[in-house]
């Protein structure tokens, strides 16, 4: 009897972790749509970064950079092998043939969003430290990684 009760628990504590960590799994639709998300608002943030450094309102332009760069940090995980299509995705197929170069580009840019953060305190040329911090990034990843808009 002790043996019957030992293996009924253990069943449902197998059924109910498996429930669990089902529950919590993202679909396919809400990871795609999820990265679209993340990448359209670190172009926004981008574009409100352009206007502050333009008026040189540094400060109010760091914690931008801060969100996206943690959001680039974020995107890693949200190109697993079964999110390649649907639901108007316009990543390549590149992504998942050059992974490693993708996942490096992803890093590459969260950390020259740091580095952008603590250059602008001493650039002579807020707009050219800002092309090569951060619209650059943009622009190598859109020309491998992107599906032209």
């Amino acid at each position: 009897m002790i043996q019957k009760i030992k293996i009924i628990k253990t069943f449902i504590i197998i059924f109910s972790l498996s429930f669990s960590f089902s529950a919590n799994a993202q679909t396919v639709e809400e990871i795609i749509k999820g990265r679209k998300a993340m990448f359209s608002e670190n172009y926004q943030n981008a574009k409100k970064i352009s206007i502050l450094l333009k008026s040189k309102r540094i400060e109010e332009a760091k914690p931008l950079m801060k969100k996206i760069s943690d959001n680039y940090k974020k995107l890693l995980d949200y190109f697993p092998e079964n999110t390649k299509e649907g639901f108007k995705t316009g990543a390549l197929p590149s992504i998942w043939e050059n992974k490693d170069e993708f996942n490096a580009l992803m890093q590459k840019a969260s950390d020259d969003m740091i580095k952008l953060a603590k250059a602008i305190e001493t650039a002579e040329d807020l707009r050219a430290v800002q092309k090569q911090l951060m619209w650059n990034n943009c622009s190598a990843c859109h020309s491998k990684f992107r599906a032209p808009h």
